[in-house]
């Protein structure tokens, strides 16, 4: 007996519903931050070399620190997840796993002190997956990917570099290069052109 493949309608059900979940999960977060906890949930994001910011690795991408920050965050998070999701639930799930960590890590030990949070980390993680999905797998449809992802959010790549105070320059450079670890990762290797 064969496994009947899911229809379009169920698979986009399915999209919707994990990247909704997120999305509200932060929302509720940053509501119960402000009017609940007094702001004081932050506290919990990467604090560079200390062991207490360790923790924050996890909970950082769940933080943020206005509704103005976690608005900014919304967008590109649906849309460039979505696009993973367009490739397999399993690998937004192993994208967003290996851009959070890679992402908390490097920030944890290379970070600039304060409390580092936001899900801007596991974003840049998508840009980068994205873009180089398309270098590493040459497929029209990874290709289609990186050129629509470059054209929506290429600007952000300057997000990489310490341009602007108070934002994590440095979650989303290692967050992009879990993306970059991840699109190499997940791309089989492509036979040798003789």
């Amino acid at each position: 007996m064969t496994e009947k493949k899911p229809t379009f309608l169920a698979e986009l059900s399915s999209h919707v519903q994990i990247l909704a979940g997120f999305i509200v999960s932060i929302w509720a977060i940053e509501i119960l931050d402000i009017y609940v906890f007094g702001r004081s949930l932050d506290r919990f994001g990467i604090y560079p070399r200390n062991m207490t910011g360790l923790s924050g690795i996890i909970f950082a991408p769940f933080l943020h620190g206005s509704f103005a920050h976690v608005a900014a965050n919304t967008m590109p998070f649906l849309v460039l997840g979505w696009f993973i999701m367009l490739r397999g639930v399993n690998q937004f799930y192993t994208v967003s796993v290996l851009a959070a960590l890679i992402g908390g890590i490097g920030t944890w030990l290379f970070g600039s002190p304060g409390f580092h949070i936001g899900a801007s980390g596991v974003i840049f993680g998508y840009l980068g997956f994205l873009l180089f999905k398309g270098y590493f797998e040459r497929s029209a449809i990874a290709i289609g990917l990186s050129f629509i992802a470059v054209f929506l959010y290429g600007s952000v790549l300057w997000g990489v570099l310490p341009l602007q105070r108070g934002v994590s320059w440095e979650g989303h450079l290692f967050g992009f290069i879990g993306g970059v670890i991840a699109a190499k990762l997940l791309t089989p290797n492509l036979p040798e052109v003789k």
